[in-house]
């Protein structure tokens, strides 16, 4: 009895350091990583990454089952795929930070790095609502993350600001365009597979000569839009 109360108190120990981490990173990013500790290992932050992760699955199912946005099925399916998602980011993230703030001028390891993604994985799970808003909520994710990174240039690389800010805002630039273009193609392509399953529903009314002409339109008109896109 006396251990299973033990495991408890661990749990809720650990559950609640994650929630105040979280809390933490939101409200003051520049607090957070400036008393931020560069050792410990990476076990703690790739936990933290985990539950962020899990949180922001089952935030993603229950607006699917509400039906406000995506299936029910890819909702309980982002439940085990967003942890495993945010996870690997984290670790090809890392790689990509320390690199970024090698060139920048920084002496801090790998591990700080690591810890410096890790911890901005806090803002996923409002993110990942956030990028349901059409085009505009990617970006907002995308600026969060880039002042999250300029904050821990300043405070825990002790960078200079407006270096942070031209080399974290160039990478905010590209990939806010890469993200739109996606969108925009993404949507094509919804919008497309939309009027064919409409077109199909009248294709049992048609000679084969007919549906045959509408399924060629549809791939023609679907390739167009796809090049566009690309352009």
């Amino acid at each position: 009895m006396e251990k299973n109360t033990g495991v408890q108190t661990d749990i809720q120990s650990v559950i609640t350091s994650i929630m105040n981490r979280m809390v933490q990173v939101i409200t003051n990013p520049v607090g957070f990583y400036r008393s931020m500790p560069k050792t410990g290992g990476l076990v703690e932050p790739i936990i933290f990454m985990i539950a962020m992760g899990l949180i922001a699955g089952i935030l993603r199912t229950i607006i699917s089952v509400l039906g406000l946005a995506g299936s029910s099925m890819m909702g309980v399916a982002s439940i085990i795929l967003m942890p495993i998602f945010v996870t690997i980011f984290g670790f090809v993230g890392a790689a990509i930070l320390f690199v970024i703030w090698k060139l920048m001028g920084s002496d801090e390891s790998f591990e700080v790095a690591f810890r410096c993604g890790s911890y901005a994985a806090a803002i996923s799970p409002i993110t990942s609502l956030i990028s349901l808003i059409p085009y505009i909520g990617g970006v907002v994710g995308l600026v969060w993350m880039a002042y999250l990174m300029v904050v821990a240039s300043t405070e825990v690389h002790k960078l200079q600001a407006k270096t942070a800010w031209i080399v974290f805002g160039a990478i905010f630039v590209v990939f806010s365009l890469m993200s739109l273009s996606s969108e925009i193609a993404g949507r094509r392509v919804a919008n497309k597979m939309e009027k064919l399953q409409k077109e199909m529903g009248k294709i049992g009314e048609m000679t084969p000569e007919e549906a045959g002409r509408k399924v060629g339109e549809f791939l023609k008109g679907l390739e167009k839009g796809s090049g566009k896109a690309k352009q």
